[in-house]
């Protein structure tokens, strides 16, 4: 090879070399980051969150999800600025509180970044939702109309006379998705037919099982009188709290109905070899809330497509003692 020609041979190779660290350059700033922020990182709600959202984004193809942990206020602030400082350009979140709302809102305005809540909708200074931020969550006011159904068909399986029943509904009206749940549960009872003035409301101060046992107790002792009890709660939790405390005064599990909302808290209760009072639970769907979030995320970011500000995802599974490991495992938890 003459000088010359070698010396074109350099410099094709050079320009190929270069073409293709543009181009390699151009695919890598072309990656969408996004953040996912969940409360509760350890629960296998939100590990199933994430998973699929990592899904949407291998599908999607050019996203990159940046995996949060903010188990409270000053650290969901911090993992903004840390999103904004990475190049995100939007975030999912489930808030360890709603009243976080109007501050993570404006922390993500001052960076331009776009947000979508999960689970739990944002609450204002007033307490009111923030209905101007898009949220996806499980249709609320559905899924406690389905744990009313499923109670009052339970009752009458049973055989139950409606004259010696009563509902114990613990409640926690301050948290709005809270209140919608039981009040749907309470609704569907009184649509089925069962007596209104029987139900009784007792509030919780948490919605954790210490919260509930509590709630449970000051209303069963003021009625001696009740043989068998219909238990509705928010969450598994609140119902097994109902559950305890019904085995703490002596009912036994052929006289108490509770049937939880969440799935995942009530693994060790469904999976006790002796039948308890907690007959199951309905699962939401936490796979199809990490990956249409995140779906929805990248096409606001990348297309403009603004998502609808009440994404609802309904129609729960009814999780029992001989169903849940299989539909527990379909879901990946």
């Amino acid at each position: 090879m003459n000088k010359r020609n070698f010396l074109k041979s350099l410099i094709a190779v050079s320009v190929l070399v270069t073409t293709g660290s543009i181009s390699i350059s151009s695919q890598a700033a072309e990656t969408t980051k996004l953040g996912f922020l969940v409360k509760q990182p350890e629960e296998p709600w939100f590990q199933t969150e994430w998973a699929f959202a990592d899904k949407a984004a291998k599908d999607l193809g050019d996203v990159q999800i940046i995996k949060m942990a903010i188990p409270d206020g000053e650290k969901t602030l911090n993992a903004i600025d840390n999103l904004a400082a990475s190049g995100a350009k939007g975030f999912v979140i489930c808030t360890p509180d709603p009243k976080l709302g109007p501050a993570i809102m404006a922390k993500a305005r001052s960076y331009d970044l776009k947000v979508i809540t999960v689970d739990d909708q944002f609450l204002n200074a007033a307490g009111e939702p923030m209905s101007n931020v898009p949220i996806i969550m499980m249709a609320a006011t559905e899924i406690g109309e389905r744990q009313g159904f499923e109670l009052y068909k339970e009752m009458q399986k049973r055989g139950w006379n409606v004259n010696e029943t009563a509902v114990l509904a613990i409640t926690a009206d301050e948290l709005d998705t809270a209140r919608r749940r039981t009040d749907g549960a309470i609704s569907a009872l009184i649509k089925a037919g069962f007596p209104e003035k029987q139900i009784y409301k007792s509030p919780t101060k948490s919605n954790d099982i210490p919260g509930a046992l509590d709630a449970a107790n000051a209303m069963l002792v003021q009625h001696p009188e009740v043989k068998n009890w219909l238990i509705v709660g928010m969450n598994d939790n609140t119902v097994l709290g109902g559950i305890r405390a019904t085995e703490g005064q002596g009912f036994k599990a052929e006289n108490v109905v509770g049937i939880g909302i969440n799935g995942t808290d009530a693994v060790s209760e469904l999976s006790k070899p002796k039948m308890t009072g907690f007959i199951g639970s309905l699962l939401p769907s936490p796979d199809v809330h990490g990956y249409r979030s995140t779906e929805m995320l990248y096409k606001w970011v990348k297309e403009g497509v603004e998502p609808p500000k009440y994404t609802p995802i309904g129609d729960p599974v009814l999780l029992t003692r001989e169903n849940f490991k299989l539909e527990l495992e379909k879901k990946g938890l």
